[in-house]
């Protein structure tokens, strides 16, 4: 094996400016095409930031007024939501896992200490923490008993701590202070910070039950929300509509009536982005693939040109008892180094670069942390050593049934 390898090397290196071409052909091929999955990954991941703030399968329920006259009722009716509401889509509603109503009060001066701000409150249920992806830095978020018990507390977002706590002179966190909300005292029993948006970590969020109290809409919701769990597309779909009927018959209003109850299903969203992205790959999974093949072919006719220059050699080999087994195999195995070498270097360079992107583009939402996973990086490899031994077996097969008598002929 090693007499080969030190054949094999000493052609490639007496040949300088045909292998330069041969390898910097198929490098630039393989550094294309990871470069071009890499950047389709980025591309995806940052669309996929403007749903991190909530959960992707979630459906939220809108306030709206009717369209359609119905029942002898006049178009243009306000529809309103209630406990009842969020209590019969909990029991009637298929694929529910995670529900919330939403009290809206807007904002509202909050103070603490010498320190107060307009912020926005809103009443929820406990499960609105799985529905916002919210996630607690500090105490516990609002529970069953707080809504039963109409308890005075509150969870606050990390830019309420900035603006009212920054300065506090106790130097205690907030977890256990007691918040001046217009007329009334509430109690901080978390903070959280919200992946979305600055907007959502300047909010105030109070049992929904103690929110209808204390502004005086005892049974008002202005929003539903719900998770779907693990329910497919379609279902998720059923289950929007199963929505509709439900509320349509509670509140009189017909259910074709698409502005009486508006639904918005981020599942809708998230699947158009999907199937985007996958017609993307396909594109540049076949631009790669084509990039790489030209590479391959040119390697492949350098190969020819090769068995060309080598021709008397090769003859003079075959007389003194080569097979043609041998021949094919070194023409092969300068072939699949070439190759192997190109991809590597074409490997190297792309990824290195999908790594100083990752590492010097800031989070956005056209492109974030581009990468390629292990089973792509596999699947290079394997197509750089198929393609070396593609590439040279053709022009090894020509060079192995070369007759000796006509290769040392002379030109």
């Amino acid at each position: 094996m090693i007499d080969p390898l030190i054949e094999v090397a000493d052609s490639l290196r007496t040949h300088k400016v045909r292998t330069a071409l041969a390898v910097l052909t198929v490098a630039w091929g393989i550094f294309m095409l990871v470069l071009l999955l890499g950047a389709g990954r980025g591309i995806q991941n940052g669309v996929e930031l403007q749903f991190r703030d909530d959960a992707v399968n979630s459906i939220r329920i809108y306030q709206g007024k009717t369209t359609i006259a119905h029942n002898g009722l006049p178009r243009g009716r306000s529809i309103s939501y209630n406990n009842e509401d969020y209590d019969l889509v909990r029991a009637k509603v298929a694929h529910v896992d995670k529900l919330t109503g939403r009290y809206y009060v807007g904002d509202n001066l909050v103070s603490y200490g010498g320190q107060q701000a307009a912020f926005d409150i809103r009443g929820v249920h406990p499960d609105h923490q799985y529905l916002e992806k919210t996630v607690l830095t500090d105490g516990r978020y609002i529970n069953e008993f707080d809504l039963l018990e109409r308890r005075k507390v509150c969870v606050i977002g990390a830019q309420v701590v900035a603006r009212l706590f920054e300065d506090s002179e106790s130097g205690r966190g907030p977890v256990g202070e007691l918040l001046q909300l217009g007329g009334t005292v509430c109690q901080v029993i978390g903070v959280f910070t919200d992946a979305g948006s600055r907007r959502e970590e300047e909010a105030v969020y109070l049992p929904v039950s103690t929110a209808q109290l204390l502004f005086g809409e005892p049974n008002r919701l202005h929003q539903l929300m719900y998770t779907v769990g693990d329910a497919s597309y379609q279902e998720s779909k059923d289950s929007e509509q199963q929505v509709r009927v439900l509320l349509a018959s509670a509140h009189n209003f017909s259910p074709e009536d698409p502005r009486a109850a508006r639904i918005y299903n981020n599942l809708d969203e998230y699947k158009k982005i999907t199937d985007l992205f996958f017609w993307v790959r396909v594109f540049v999974a076949v631009v790669g693939v084509g990039t790489v093949l030209t590479g391959i072919l040119a390697v492949s006719n350098i190969m020819v040109i090769s068995v060309s220059e080598r021709r008397r050699e090769i003859g003079i080999r075959k007389a003194i008892g080569a097979t043609p087994g041998s021949i094919t195999r070194l023409i092969v195995l300068e072939s699949v180094i070439l190759t192997s070498i190109a991809g590597y270097i074409g490997l190297l360079a792309s990824l290195g670069l999908l790594e100083l992107l990752k590492a010097t583009v800031p989070e956005n939402e056209y492109m974030y942390q581009p990468d390629v996973n292990t089973f792509v990086v596999v699947a290079v490899t394997v197509l750089v050593i198929v393609s070396g031994t593609l590439a040279g077996y053709l022009p090894a097969r020509r060079a192995a049934v070369i007759d000796p008598v006509e290769a040392l002929q002379p030109s």
